[in-house]
Formats: structure tokens, sequence, C-alpha cells
């Protein structure tokens, strides 16, 4: 029998290594058909999991039903295991070079349990040509076999959109690959258990590498340009979402919006291609140049906000600001590479007094990752209010509610326009 149907037939387990965004809802999945083991290096995200709480706090409990997997944080534990599965983060560093430690960390705990006719099927983003050239030396190196020989590896990027609840994983189709024509199959096989929108067999690992990397770079460089539209047409006193709006009307132009580019995707994937263009030789200019436009977003959005306070006959010195959401994106809880950080910082540069408040954004984690953290309540009047993140708790305030929290001269910042016809009498700014 091969993996496949081993299976299907529950004679084998699946392991899925790392359980944050990507690992844990593919987990549970695959645990409504089959037996898995959960595996997490952090016990107290582990003991979490097997009370029904998901820690990136994207699934409820319910989702946890009806699903044979055993969560753990033991090494030993993942023996049991013929198919696994690697969704470890890719980050990147201060030096905006790709960070590929915790990828290897996962591939040295594989290679330890690693037996033969064993699957190995990595989902972290990376460049093309990590999996084959960085992982699979790791996975022979600690288990003693040779690859393709003894054990099979594929490469299955995640597509998670988080936050989404209408692109999940079942309905976006999942992009697959194989070391040979055996193991391409059995891996596709084994995704169409789960993934019911279909499998595409991609034509090699590093294909299908290359595939994931540049769906967050398009729109990272596509973003870009709008961002740089914002700046020119700022300059014009022209608002940006009625150009777009105008020229939207036709039926080929690309709808994207101005705005922070934060997060563990389309802010880090680029970074990850442009390496490994560097690491041959070419510079590549696009990509880059997109890069630092979004990058440099943040803190020109701060020194507007600077420029009006001070414009309104304000000090800085004396000028109070909130803002309003802290999370990469809306409706989530997740602050890695939040962007609003950036605004938050070049504010304070100018020594004005900023506060912060985000109902899904986690008071501690910011603190510990950003030095700063939430306040409890709204109770001050503020020279500015920054709409950062449109949470849908946001999305439901109205003119009334920011003129009862703004000074008379007090400027709204609505980063994402959310509220641009809504705001008929304050002094509002957006992108």
């Amino acid at each position: 029998m091969k993996i496949y149907d081993k299976l299907i037939a529950k004679e084998e387990k699946i392991a899925v290594v790392g359980l944050g965004y990507v690992g844990l809802p593919i987990a549970l999945e695959f645990a409504k058909i089959t037996n898995v083991i959960g595996f997490d290096i952090n016990p107290e995200r582990v003991a979490m999991m097997k009370n029904k709480i998901d820690p990136s706090n994207e699934l409820i409990s319910s989702d946890f039903n009806n699903c044979s997997i055993e969560f753990t944080h033991e090494i030993d534990d993942l023996k049991e295991a013929k198919f696994f599965i690697v969704a470890v983060p890719t980050p990147i560093d201060q030096s905006k070079e790709p960070n590929i430690k915790p990828l290897l960390a996962a591939s040295e705990t594989v290679g330890k349990v690693l037996k033969k006719g064993d699957y190995v099927v990595y989902e972290s983003t990376v460049y093309p040509g990590c999996t084959e050239e960085d992982c699979i030396p790791v996975l022979e190196k600690l288990s003693g076999l040779k690859f393709v020989k003894d054990f099979k590896v594929g490469y299955s990027p995640e597509r998670i959109n988080p936050g989404d609840k209408v692109h999940t994983l079942s309905s976006i189709v999942k992009v697959s690959s194989g070391c040979d024509e055996e193991s391409s199959e059995e891996i596709a096989k084994t995704y169409e258990l789960v993934v019911s929108a279909g499998v595409h067999r991609a034509s090699s690992i590093k294909v299908a590498e290359a595939a994931k990397i540049i769906e967050n770079t398009q729109r990272d460089v596509n973003i870009a340009l709008i961002n740089e539209l914002s700046v020119i047409f700022n300059r014009m006193n022209i608002n940006t979402y009625e150009v777009l709006e105008a020229a939207g009307t036709k039926w080929n132009f690309l709808n994207f919006r101005p705005g922070l580019v934060g997060g563990h995707c389309i802010g880090v994937d680029p970074y990850y291609l442009t390496h490994k263009a560097k690491e041959l030789g070419y510079h590549a200019q696009i990509i880059n140049s997109g890069r630092a436009v979004n990058d440099s977003m943040g803190a020109y959005v701060g020194r507007i906000v600077a420029k009006k306070i001070i414009a309104s006959g304000t000090p800085m010195q004396k000028a109070r600001v909130l803002v309003m959401g802290a999370t990469f994106k809306e409706d989530v809880s997740d602050i890695r590479n939040s962007k609003v950080v950036d605004v938050i910082n070049e504010l304070k540069s100018f020594s004005c007094h900023v506060e912060v408040v985000d109902p899904h954004a986690n008071s501690n984690e910011l603190m510990e990752e950003y030095g700063f953290d939430l306040v409890d309540e709204i109770s001050e009047i503020y020279h500015s209010v920054i709409v950062a993140v449109n949470h849908q708790e946001y999305t439901l305030l109205d003119e009334n509610y920011f003129s009862s929290i703004l000074s008379e001269k007090g400027v709204l910042v609505d980063l994402k326009g959310v509220f641009r016809k809504k705001i008929q009498k304050l002094n509002y700014w957006t992108l």
C-alpha cells in the first residue's frame, strides 16, 4: 500500500510540525479524516490546544471537535508519524534578510525521527531552492538516510488569509509538488482529502516555491504603485480614492488601494525573492523599489499628521494622538511586522503623546515586541485620531463619535478611507 492509502486506512499518521496560523488549521482538517500528531515546541501553546483553544485566535473551540489529533511538544511522539508537514514561520531579520533558522530547526526535529519510506512536505514560504538546498541536507544528516531513495520530500505552500472566513483552507486551490512522479501524486492526493477546491500539481519543488513567493510579491508591487500615487495626489490636493473610483470604471483596471503593508506575508516574502536574486548576481529593481515605498508609508503618515497638528496651532509637545488599531490587518490579533508601529514611532519622534487602542491585540505582546502598550479606555480629547486598522468594531463608528473625542481643530486620519463618505464637518484626511 502507498502512503495515501495507509493514511486513509488510518494505518499511518500525519504529523504537523508548527501549529501557528498555518499549521493548526491544516492539522485539524486532516484530523477529521485520519490520525494526526500536532507538534509545537512551545508547551504553553500545546496546553492551550489540548483545551481546544487556538493561541492565534483564528479558530473557535468547536473547530477542534471530531478530530483525531494528539497535541505534543515531545519529539519522541513524532516517531509514530509517516507523513510530515512542516509549517513554521519564515521571518526576516533586522537587516531584512531571510531568517530560516526556525525552518532549519524544524528540519532537525523531523530528521531525528525520520524513517525509511517517510514523506516530508514543507509549507513555509521560502525562496526557490531552499527546500532542496537548505532543508534536505539537514534531513539527510540527522537521519542518516538518503533523499529520494529512503524518503521523499515535497513542497506545498500555504495560502491561508488570516481573518478571512470566506477563503478558507478547503476553498483555496492548493499548489503541491514532489521530488519525483510518485511523490508528487501521493502528496497531491493526500491534500485533496481536505482541499475541496482541488490541487494544482506543480512540475517541481522549485516551481511551487516560486509560485508562492510571487503571489505576495505581485501584490506588494501593485500596492506600492498606489501608495506612491497617493503621495503624489496628496501634493496635488486630489483624493486618491476618488481617482481610483474613476479609473476603476474601466474593465481592466486593477483594484488596489493605498495603505500600510505589513504582516508576515506581503511585507516579508518579497525579501526572500530579492535575497535569492542577489545571490545570483541580479538586483531586483522593481521589487526592491516597491518594498522601499511600502516600508516608508508608516513614517510618511506620521509626518503628515504632525504637520496637520502644527498647522492647527498646537505645539507637538502638547499634542495628544489616539491610534486605533495596532495589528497588521483588520479583525486579527496578529501584530507581527505591523506597520502601525512606524506611524507611532514617527509621531513620538515629534515628542507628542500617543495612546493606542485595539480590541484584538494583546497589550503585553505589544509591550514585549514594540515597547508600548494599550490604554484601557478612551477618556481624553485628542488633537488627532488615527484609524489605522479598519477593525469591524471601528467601521460602525460615526462622525458624532469622533467629534466627541477630538479637539475643536483636531484631525481625523482614516488610513483605509472607511469614513470618507461619512465625514462632513471634521478636519479629515486619508491616503
